[in-house]
This record gives structure tokens, C-alpha cells and sequence, in this order.
């Protein structure tokens, strides 16, 4: 199984590598989704890949957020000069950013980051044909739905064994943008969820997890199918990059010992590690960052740079050395990727002393501070000959430098094309979706409406609704495609979908399906993959503005859904009875962000307050705004609608959300 590192600076590239990684991971300046670590200038990515490919190590390049079309050239140029360093893949979030990258860089090989919010066998197929290669599964899955991911794809899986653990479904958590316009998705996350977030009021921490720790269990992932195994943590230090590594190589050697998860805990962990999520058991899952914590980082991170302090020889290397009468010698080295061949001067006739084979091995076994070690050596020598020691010495250090990786990559590159700018809607039209029918009111402006796939069929029937499919699908796609095949042999026509698997499976079974907000719809070129999708809350006016799509709307209303999650903070600290449906949590300023559940697996932490633009409906050159009612009466959204027909100004405590702030 692959062992792949964290690498968010030089230094942890030199850990990772001499620590025995397989491949490690890492960003470029900017689009990727950890942009405060200290990340690579061209210059040391180039070095980066020079120094890992050396040393057989893989090279993975983050470019793992959203992307916008003003900044597509950019992405461009990124996957252009890292094709050219060598990078041998890119990790994607983005859709449209993937399918740039296929179009100009036929040979890039693609990995789907967990960013992309993929849960069901369906997903992962779909993934597949967009043509991923490989697809890091989310760190929320049991060790059986992995087992029912791996029946579903031939696609390479990748997990992560230990890292930091977020409360949120990846790629679905907006809740540092909407705190602070420091997207998740963008790779600036401030991480509030670590701040308190209480179910009671009394200002515990409800959303921040344990870290998560699978190491002791890598041979069961390594039984369901999973090829490599990833650790969280480019922002962290080169010592915890080479703990985490040794640990995995010792766990995959029977090596594993309870002293190394202790230095492991020591060196970075939240008042501990869990495994909960694989074995289902999703219990004693919550920690924080402790002054303890950080106290016994210290005494363990001496100890730690030990692992990385010399060079680590990973690579055999073969020596053939012919040394013939007149005729110039000759080195052959050979590893298991490259052979290569340097000549040297004509051996001279023996005078005092001839050259032996003893002292030629001796010789060609010095490959000091190299990342290479002898496998064997076969020598060719003709007798009575002298050759100095330095011409041996020239020679081997010769042929281990025409073994470095050569300098610049040779890649197929195809210009970069841009979506056309398309038609403006004149005329914008509405569409909602409701929580329960009983919020629908009678003669509704909605051109389409859709209420949760769960709801009662009559009321989908009575109304004309389509069904709403919930982000989070864990182990639930087969209940959803059984409900799914009921409610179409009933009549209903049209599905709502925020993930891919979701989208891919009613299509299948013949419903029109329209994208949701989960997609993170955020260029023109994701956009052109799904039918009237509901863009990304996280774009401004202006890029709403500017983006190629003739039907694509925006939600003008709501409590957005800031976070997904698959472990229930209210029923973690106060129970399922107490909250009887109307949990919430309360944040250190006092604001109350309502959360919600459902018959599927997830529950969704909704904003404290509800967008709204009815009086900015103007500023948006989409086709359609949607509304997504939660918890409003009949009444109030009768009251909504009519703000809108009238363009007049909210009542009570609203956001813009961040149409006119943007996220960084």
C-alpha cells in the first residue's frame, strides 16, 4: 500500500521522503486547499519533484478548491508548469477545473479530492467517467460502505489513516465563509467549528471532533480495497510528518506498537484519537486542543527529528563495470525505472600496481549522501591495467547523476478555451424548495417546487412536487433508489439533486433532474455539466454576473445549510429526547443556528439567520432565484413572496449572505 505524506514546506518533503513515504502531497501557491501553509513557488516545486523522484517518490499536486472564471487562466498555468516540473497527478475538487485539465493536458492524471462530497457507489461511478483515476473516499464511511465503494468502481481509492477530523461533510461546510469570508472551499478555513458551539447553552465545543487515527488498522483498509493510505496535515510541522509516516510504515510491517501511538497522541492530537466513523460507532468522538496537548508535543519533537536527520538510501542500484585493453571504460548503472551508461578514459598499462576487483568495489560502493544503495556490482576487468582512483570515483558519481529525473517533462498541451458569454434572462422566474407541505401556500409563484424525497407521496402528488435528495447518502443508496423507482411509478417527474451520485441515479431512472446548491457550482465550466443548477452561495454578484450559463439561478432566500454532518452534536450532548426535533447551537456571541434531521443519515447546522436580496433582485443576471424555505410558516413565506413580487426591503434580522462580499 502507498504511504502518502503531507508536505506544506521543504522540510517536510526531506521527512516525508527519508521517512519512506511512497508519495507525498502538496500545493502550489494559491488554488489549493490549504493556502496559509507555506506551500511551493514553481522554482521549489521543481525542486520538490526533482528531489522526490530521485528518491522514487510520487509527487500529488493539491489543486483541490474552487475555482472561478477569472482565475481559470490561472489554474491553467499552474497545471501547466507543474506538468512541465514532472507532477504525477493533480488532486481536484472542482468539476470544471477537472474538465479543463483533461481538455489542455490529455496525459494529467486526475485524483478526486474528498472536497468533491462523493458518498455512493453511484458517485464514485460517476467519477469514474469523468475520468478520475483515483478518488480519496470521505473519512465519514464504515468499513462496509467502503467495501460497497470498491465493488462499484474500478477507480483507484485512497483514505485517510490519521489527521485532523472535521465536524462537516467535506466540501459541504460554509460556515467559515459565512463567519468570516474564509472559505473551506477556497482553502482558507479558520476553523470557528474549533470555537464553542453549545447544545445546552453552556459553551462547550460541540463541533470539534478527536483526530482521527486508522493506522492500527491499515490491513483491514488494505482488505476493502483501499491502495493508499493518506495523512492529514500540510499545515503541520516536518515532526509530525515523520512520525505519522514511520507509523504507518511500522503498521504495515506488524510493527505497530502502543509506545508510537502514545508519540503519535504526543506530538499532535485533540484530546486524543477516534476510529468511530470506520467501525460505526459513532460515540466519544468529541475533543478539543488542550494546554496538556501542547505541552507534550515538546518533549517528543527532539526525538522526532532524529528520523529525518540523514539521508535514507531507498533506491537499488545495479553497477556493471567493464574495464578492457584499450578500450575506454564503461559504467552501466541500473534501478528498477531507469538504466544508464557513462564511459570514462582507456585504462592505462600496469606499472607497480594493477587494478583489482576488490578495490574497483570498493570504489563503486561509495555512493555516500545518495538516496541509492548496491545491489550487486559485476565487474569486467582485463588484467595488468591501472586506473587512478579519481577517474573510478568521476565515473560513478557520473552515472548516479544521469539517474536523476530529467530536467523538463515532455507533455501534450492544448490551448485554453473559454465558455462564450451567454444570454442574459430578461424575465427571472422562482422556484423553492420547502421543508413540509403545509408551508406551500395556495396560487405560488414557484415555476418548480420540491419537497424532501422522504415526504408523504400525496403531498408530493396534491402539489406537483419534485423530490429534494439529502446530501448525505452513506449506505442509504438503496433505500433512495427503492423511494425513488415508488415515486416515479406514482407520477412524480423531477428530482433535485446537491451530489453527484444523486444526480447520476435519478437521471438513470428517467426523472429531469436539476443540480443543487452541493454541487458547488462556481465556474461556467461545472456549470454546463448539470441542467438549471443552483449556483454556489459562496459567489459574489459579480462572478454570478459574469458566468456562462442561459438557465442557472442563485437562492435569493433561506437559512442556508452551513454545515452537513454525520454525527449529531445535539443528540452527542443533550440527547435525542431533549431536542425532540428542535435542537440548535448557540455560539459564543449567543447566536442560535438551528439543527435539523431527517430519515437519512445526516443532519444539517443551518445559518442563525436567512439570506435575502428581495430588494436587490436587480444587481443578478441569473435566470432564476430559488428559495429555500426551513422553518417558516405558511404565513411567512406568503410574506416572503410578496417582498419579492414587490422588490420591497426584509424584515426582522437577515444577511446578504455573500453575493456582495465574496469569500477570499
Amino acid at each position: 500500500m502507498e504511504i502518502l505524506a503531507p508536505c506544506g514546506s521543504t522540510e517536510s518533503v526531506t521527512a516525508a521522503v527519508r521517512c519512506k513515504a511512497d508519495a507525498v502531497y502538496l500545493g502550489a501557491k494559491g488554488l489549493n486547499a490549504r493556502r496559509n501553509a507555506e506551500n511551493f513557488e514553481y522554482t521549489e516545486l521543481k525542486e520538490a519533484v526533482r528531489y522526490c523522484h530521485e528518491r522514487g517518490v510520487k509527487v500529488y499536486l493539491t489543486v483541490n478548491t474552487l475555482v472561478s472564471d477569472s482565475e481559470m487562466k490561472e489554474a491553467y498555468d499552474t497545471v501547466d508548469e507543474a506538468m512541465k516540473a514532472g507532477i504525477d497527478a493533480f488532486i481536484v475538487q472542482d468539476l470544471g477545473l477537472a474538465k479543463m485539465i483533461k481538455a489542455c493536458f490529455p496525459e494529467a492524471r486526475l485524483h478526486a479530492s474528498t472536497q468533491c462530497s462523493v458518498n455512493t457507489p453511484e458517485g464514485f461511478k460517476a467519477l469514474e467517467e469523468l475520468g478520475f483515476e483515483r478518488a480519496v473516499i470521505p473519512r465519514e464511511m464504515s468499513l462496509d460502505e467502503i467495501y460497497e465503494i470498491r465493488k462499484a468502481t474500478s477507480m483507484e481509492l485512497e483514505a485517510f489513516v490519521h489527521g485532523a477530523l472535521c465536524m462537516c461533510v467535506s466540501g459541504q461546510c460554509y460556515l467559515s465563509a459565512f463567519l468570516g469570508s474564509r472559505s473551506g472551499n477556497r482553502g482558507l478555513c479558520a476553523q470557528p467549528c474549533r470555537l464553542p458551539f453549545s447544545a445546552d447553552s453552556s459553551g462547550t465545543c460541540d463541533l470539534s471532533l478527536k483526530d482521527l487515527s486508522l493506522i492500527s488498522r491499515v490491513k483491514e483498509l488494505e482488505k476493502a480495497g483501499i491502495c493508499s493510505l493518506k495523512i492529514e496535515g500540510r499545515m503541520k510541522r516536518p515532526e509530525y510528518v515523520a512520525a505519522a509516516v514511520t507509523a504507518c510504515k511500522n503498521s504495515l510491517d506488524g510493527n505497530y506498537s502502543e509506545a508510537e501511538e502514545d508519540r503519535l497522541q504526543k506530538v499532535f492530537s485533540r484530546s486524543g484519537f477516534t476510529d468511530a466513523y470506520l467501525t460505526g460507532k459513532r460515540n466519544d468522538m468529541f475533543g478539543t486542543r488542550t494546554k496538556d496537548d501542547v505541552i507534550s508535543a515538546s518533549e517528543v519533537l527532539k526525538e522526532l527529528r532524529q528520523l529525518y536527520k540523514n539521508e535514507a538510501a531507498l533506491i537499488g542500484v545495479e553497477f556493471d563495470f567493464i574495464c578492457k585493453k584499450n578500450e575506454p571504460v564503461s559504467l552501466i548503472a541500473k534501478t528498477d525505472t531507469k538504466t544508464v551508461s557513462v564511459t570514462g578514459m582507456t585504462p592505462e598499462k600496469a606499472i607497480n600496481r594493477e587494478l583489482s576487483e576488490e578495490e574497483l568495489i570498493n570504489r563503486l560502493s561509495k555512493l555516500g549522501s545518495t538516496p541509492y544503495f548496491i545491489k550487486d556490482i559485476h565487474i569486467t576487468l582485463d588484467g595488468g591495467l591501472s586506473l587512478a582512483a579519481s577517474k573510478i570515483n568521476r565515473l560513478r558519481r557520473s552515472a548516479v547523476e544521469a539517474l536523476s529525473p530529467e530536467e523538463d517533462k515532455k507533455y501534450i498541451k492544448l490551448p485554453l478555451n473559454t465558455i462564450p458569454p451567454s444570454k442574459k434572462a430578461e424575465e427571472k422566474y422562482y422556484t423553492a424548495r420547502f421543508s413540509d407541505a403545509s408551508q406551500i401556500p395556495e396560487n405560488h409563484p414557484f415555476k418548480r417546487i420540491f419537497l424532501p424525497v422522504y415526504a408523504d407521496s400525496n403531498d408530493l402528488l396534491k402539489h406537483g412536487a419534485g423530490v429534494e435528495i439529502p446530501r448525505g447518502l452513506f449506505g442509504y443508496e438503496d433505500k433512495l433508489k427503492t423511494r425513488l423507482t415508488q415515486l416515479k411509478a406514482l407520477g412524480i417527474k423531477t428530482a433535485l439533486c446537491s451530489n453527484l451520485g444523486a444526480y447520476k441515479t435519478a437521471k438513470e431512472l428517467g426523472y429531469e433532474v436539476f443540480g443543487d446548491f452541493g454541487l458547488n457550482v462556481f465556474n461556467s465550466e461545472s456549470a454546463s455539466y448539470f441542467n438549471s443548477p443552483v449556483l454556489s452561495f459562496e459567489l459574489s454578484s459579480k462572478q454570478i454576473n459574469a458566468l456562462s450559463k442561459e438557465d442557472a439561478g442563485i437562492i435569493a432566500y433561506g437559512k442556508l445549510p452551513l454545515m452537513l454532518t454525520r454525527n449529531c452534536p445535539v443528540k452527542n450532548n443533550i440527547g435525542c429526547e431533549k431536542c425532540n426535533k428542535n435542537g440548535y447551537l448557540t455560539d459564543r456571541k449567543g447566536y442560535k443556528f438551528p439543527v435539523k434531521c431527517s430519515p437519512f443519515p445526516c443532519v444539517e447546522m443551518l445559518n442563525s439567520v436567512p439570506l435575502n436580496i428581495s430588494d436587490r433582485q436587480e444587481e443578478f443576471g441569473c435566470a432564476f432565484f430559488h428559495f429555500y424555505f426551513t422553518d417558516e410558516s405558511n404565513n411567512e413565506v406568503k410574506r416572503i413572496i410578496n417582498s419579492f413580487k414587490n422588490k420591497t426591503a426584509p424584515e426582522g434580522e437577515f444577511t446578504r449572505g455573500l453575493y456582495f462580499r465574496g469569500v477570499k
